[in-house]
């Protein structure tokens, strides 16, 4: 299989997982970002549309998940709240709002769009470039940066990070703030540089696995990016099967990924060590 296809069908799930792995390390589990990816695929697909520039595109889908992945925050962070709740609720959101705009402006039925992809440059797709680039960037700065550090030491115990003078709140909020830019991004390059075009609910829980690669990276960027390219193969063997008009049912091809994801987190979930204080708010003593 060609390593340039396996990249391009491992960029929206490997994007996706860099940027919430940051996020996790803070201490806070985005579970809205489907949600994320989602409006991501959509507004980056509309601004391309409306500008005819995929670049345009693409910064509006890493500005709308900025903005979600903040408003998840000042309810997690700032109130609170249950983190898988307000995920929950941001997904529902997006698919939602997504779905209504889509068929208010291209009709009730739907209508196949065509939209300017993301162009190579010097015969590379800069995405992937990016993509690749960022692996070692947030590997740095997670572990070399003093930013880094607290933000994992918040992960970790933020009582202890706070006596330390750490702000728990502004420590997780730009963790958010870095994983929803790349989750937007994820689902811009899904509708602008792999579909050309937008569905509805396109991304098919594409932000679901990216968690799961989370946990089976175990927190560690390089190593969640090569479980995402295990799911962008498992990705693209569904198309090149499909080619060569195999027996095996449509349906089974298409879970395949999922059905793969599944499997890993079974065989590798136990034992894992999550931040401490991952899923957990943290409420100041007053």
């Amino acid at each position: 299989m060609d390593i340039a296809q396996l990249l391009v069908f491992s960029s929206p799930v490997a994007l996706a997982a860099i940027g919430e792995t940051v996020s996790q390390k803070s201490g806070v589990i985005n579970i809205g970002l489907e949600g994320t990816m989602l409006a991501g695929a959509f507004f980056g697909m509309l601004g391309s549309l409306t500008t005819h520039s995929p670049w345009i595109g693409l910064f509006c889908g890493v500005a709308v998940g900025i903005t979600l992945s903040l408003i998840s925050g000042w309810f997690c962070v700032k109130l609170d709240a249950d983190q898988v709740v307000v995920g929950a609720a941001v997904n529902l959101l997006a698919l939602g709002v997504t779905g209504t705009l889509f068929r208010a402006r291209f009709g009730s039925s739907g209508q196949l769009l065509s939209v300017p992809k993301v162009p190579l440059f010097m015969g590379t797709d800069p995405v992937v470039l990016f993509m690749i680039a960022s692996v070692p960037l947030m590997w740095l700065l997670l572990n070399k940066t003093g930013w880094g550090l607290a933000a994992r030491a918040v992960g970790e115990a933020p009582k202890g990070a706070e006596a330390a003078g750490f702000s728990v709140d502004r420590l997780r909020m730009g963790a958010m703030a870095i994983g929803g830019a790349f989750g937007g991004l994820a689902g811009a390059y899904l509708s602008l540089g792999i579909a050309g075009s937008f569905a509805e609910n396109m991304t098919a829980g594409r932000g679901f696995v990216a968690i799961a690669m989370v946990t089976f990276g175990r927190w560690k960027p390089p190593l969640v990016f090569l479980a995402a390219l295990l799911i962008g193969y498992a990705e693209s063997l569904q198309y090149v099967l499909q080619g060569r008009s195999s027996q095996i049912p449509y349906e089974l091809l298409f879970a395949l990924p999922y059905v793969l994801a599944l499997a890993v987190l079974i065989a590798v979930g136990k034992g894992t060590m999550a931040p401490q204080a991952l899923g957990l708010p943290y409420r100041r003593e007053r």
